[in-house]
């Protein structure tokens, strides 16, 4: 069949959790999709909006978005970046109503990969993602200036790293699940002012 423009509906999930591609449907409950469509489903370009949703712009494939899109939830929270089998994969920009912005890789709908997170008040995190949380190495810089530089495991510090405070004091060393765990705490002119040794202040 060739590909054709036209208008059809994806009706929500039924009881086996699928959603399927209707001709005809209720614009008030119901997905309405408008643009190429190929065998029933959407393949090529098009849109579709959901009332309690949002609203999806960009490249299909077998009823999947698939490639190029934008999608901007009725939050106002919006999508721009690359598909793959209906969710975002590869290089996309994430922004929040508030201002809050992610840019990086995402995999099977969420971080993944390298990207930057910015928030509005100055806060800012560059380096690596695992199923959206911090995963791996990574530089974050707090709104006061504060900043850690490591590792990090679903989130947390985690690992070797070294946290800056503003006044120039820092702590160097292995950090387990967010907390100082074996390192040295300096003060600004690098002189040791005290270790932690499992966790607890020597």
């Amino acid at each position: 069949m060739s590909t054709s423009q036209g208008v059809i509906f994806l009706k929500k999930k039924d009881v086996n959790g699928e959603s399927k591609w209707f001709e005809d449907g209720d614009e008030e409950n119901d997905g309405k999709y408008v643009g190429e469509i190929e065998n029933g489903k959407p393949n090529g370009t098009g849109s579709i909006t959901f009332p309690d949703e949002g609203k999806y712009v960009g490249e299909w494939k077998d009823g999947k978005q698939h490639g190029q899109g934008t999608y901007t939830w009725t939050n106002g929270d919006k999508y721009v970046g690359d598909y793959k089998d209906g969710k975002e994969h590869g290089q996309g920009t994430y922004t929040w109503t508030n201002g809050d912005k992610y840019v990086g890789e995402y995999k099977n709908g969420e971080q993944h990969g390298q990207g930057t997170f910015t928030s509005i008040d100055g806060g800012k995190y560059e380096g690596e993602w695992r199923d959206g949380l911090k995963n791996g190495q990574g530089r974050l810089i707090y709104d006061d200036g504060e900043k850690y530089e490591g590792e990090h495991k679903s989130g947390e510090f985690n690992g070797q790293g070294t946290y800056t405070w503003t006044n120039g004091q820092k702590f160097d060393g292995e950090f387990k699940d967010g907390e100082k765990w074996n390192g040295t705490v300096y003060d600004n002119d690098g002189i040791n002012k005290s270790k932690y040794v499992n966790g607890v202040k020597q």
